[in-house]
């Protein structure tokens, strides 16, 4: 059937509604939602952070937010599996493009990205963030934990990224044990899942390792979720190495003996009951894809948390 219309992300009239775009042609939002600065009106914001200054191994993640964009064009016209409906019948979402970065003084990075975080989160939107490696976590941490006090953290990972530094370090494996001890997570509402590493502490973290998310069902690791964090504000962090590299290669520290994509998603699906108020995808970074393996994952991960806000609003 041919399309309606062309260029959603920049023709749109409304921030509602399923676009008509061809999968294959159009402008490259995410999900081809409205690109648009104007906070006005917005349920949800999708923001790119695309800086990879921190990373311990492979560069490449500051493509992250260009790569997962390009891979959610696939999702666009239909209802949404596994939600069953057009995710924008009733929640206006806008693509808020990307930060802006000065490349050559990464120290000014982490007040920048809290900066705009917190000029989001002021228009009473939802703010997903799409990086980018797992450092930029750190200051939509702390822009999130301004709102809501004290956050609980949901962490898909392979690592705890709780490595000790000074405070001041740009570092993608240490922002969690500096976030316990600033005050920004509450460890005994944490939880970290997909572990594959060791770290020198666990800052009290409830840590599931990568070998029993091997033995447990989805419907376990989900239930084991909601009751550490119970009913406290929650901030979701997936990195995409939370997956095994056969269906995420595309990262810069990569794990094997991780779980599928399916499984992970499949836990996502089931935490309709979880109080989120902030998300986010990080360390997609495309140089180490295949066929578009990892932005795939990674933009599915995004959607499912759109999918949640759409059920929630319906409620």
């Amino acid at each position: 059937m041919p399309s309606h219309s062309i260029d959603h992300a920049f023709a749109a009239r409304s921030l509602t509604g399923a676009a008509s775009d061809p999968t294959y042609a159009g402008a490259l939002s995410f999900m081809r939602r409205k690109f648009s600065k104007n906070l006005k009106g917005a349920n949800a914001v999708i923001w790119g952070i695309p800086f990879d200054a921190a990373v311990s191994n492979r560069p490449g993640a500051r493509f992250g937010p260009q790569a997962i964009r390009r891979a959610s064009a696939i999702f666009d016209n239909d209802p949404q599996y596994p939600f069953e409906r057009d995710l924008f019948a009733e929640m206006a979402v806008i693509d808020y493009g990307d930060c802006l970065l000065d490349y050559g003084n990464h120290q000014k990075t982490p007040a920048t990205i809290e900066r705009e975080a917190a000029k989001i989160l002021k228009s009473g939107a939802f703010l997903l963030s799409l990086g980018g490696d797992h450092f930029v976590t750190w200051p939509l941490l702390k822009a999130h934990a301004a709102v809501h006090g004290p956050l609980a953290l949901v962490q898909f990972d392979a690592h705890q990224d709780t490595w000790h530094d000074d405070g001041k370090r740009i570092d993608h494996g240490s922002f969690v044990g500096r976030a316990v001890r600033d005050g920004l997570i509450d460890p005994a509402a944490s939880i970290q899942v997909g572990i594959r590493t060791h770290a020198p502490e666990d800052c009290g973290i409830r840590i599931v390792h990568g070998f029993e998310v091997e033995e447990m069902r989805s419907a376990e690791i989900a239930a084991a979720i909601l009751e550490r964090v119970g009913d406290r504000p929650a901030y979701v962090t997936f990195d995409i190495d939370c997956l095994d590299p056969a269906f995420a290669p595309g990262t810069g520290t990569p794990v094997a003996g991780g779980p599928s994509s399916a499984r992970m998603l499949s836990v996502i699906r089931q935490l309709g009951a979880l109080n989120m108020v902030g998300a986010d995808v990080v360390e997609v970074a495309p140089a180490y894809d295949h066929a578009d393996i990892t932005a795939i994952a990674g933009a599915t991960i995004a959607m499912h948390y759109l999918g949640l806000l759409a059920e929630k609003r319906r409620r």
